[in-house]
């Protein structure tokens, strides 16, 4: 019965981002789902252009039975499927190792949203997907659906950045806290090109609630190398005070 739920809960969100696609459309991004530090983002990749990711969250320190937990490595690739101007689509996937459950490193993930100021000067960006859909039942399976909206701000000529609210929820069975389901939360973010300095420059922060291994908050700055070719350097401070903190190095290619 658990499981039939689960699949039911799937089933009507890819359902709903369909339906998104479907019912806005009528004829007439940026770091796998593409993120802001960790949380998916309400970028999503152009029609045609492939995203690869290579990431890396290393330990700060020994957790409390002195241990030094791995590192964890993620590989993705995303590709933007969609043509419209106004609705954007992409779909993608992730390798990872150092989880724990490295016999099963594939996870899959989607997107679709409409773009900032789609309808008008007001309007924000509208982003709804899902991600670390694993493929081990009760294992890798997070399935963490989420939806996120975004809206970029400025005061006399000066851009305070893209703010952005949202919340998800995900498998309770795995995103959990002292054995309870720890699986749902906000997700909150604001990001910056530090134009200031330099269009290569930009500064972001980004958070999901819950004391889960997913929860945390998290600060990093980017350095776009050429403009299809950028690298990451963030911190992550978890919720679970039990958890160690990690440094994470992002690097990011388009074509």
């Amino acid at each position: 019965m658990e499981n039939s739920n689960r699949v039911g809960k799937l089933g009507a969100m890819l359902l709903g981002v369909f339906l998104i696609v479907g019912g806005v459309y009528a004829p007439s991004a940026h770091a796998t789902a593409s993120t802001i530090i960790w949380g998916p983002s309400t970028d999503i990749q152009p029609f045609k252009t492939w995203h690869l990711t290579s990431d890396f969250y290393v330990p700060s320190g020994r957790d409390a039975t002195d241990a030094r937990p791995s590192t964890i490595t993620n590989l993705g690739l995303t590709t933007g499927v969609l043509p419209f101007k106004n609705l954007n689509a992409e779909v993608g996937f992730d390798v990872k190792s150092g989880t724990g459950v490295d016999n099963s490193p594939v996870y899959f993930n989607t997107k679709a949203g409409i773009p900032e100021n789609a309808y008008g000067p007001f309007f924000p960006a509208l982003a709804v997907g899902i991600f670390d859909v694993g493929t081990s039942n009760n294992k890798t399976n997070f399935d963490v659906v989420y939806a996120r909206a975004a809206k970029t701000f400025s005061v006399g000529g000066f851009s305070l950045g893209r703010f952005s609210v949202g919340g998800f929820t995900g498998n309770k069975n795995l995103l959990t806290y002292n054995g309870k389901a720890s699986n749902d939360g906000i997700r909150l973010g604001w990001e910056r090109p530090l134009t200031e300095i330099s269009d290569k420059w930009w500064v972001g922060a980004d958070y999901q609630g819950s004391k889960s291994s997913y929860g945390s908050s998290n600060f990093g700055v980017s350095y776009n190398f050429t403009p299809t070719t950028s690298v990451i350097f963030g911190y992550d401070i978890y919720n679970n005070k039990d958890l160690v903190d990690t440094y994470t190095v992002q690097l990011d290619i388009n074509f």
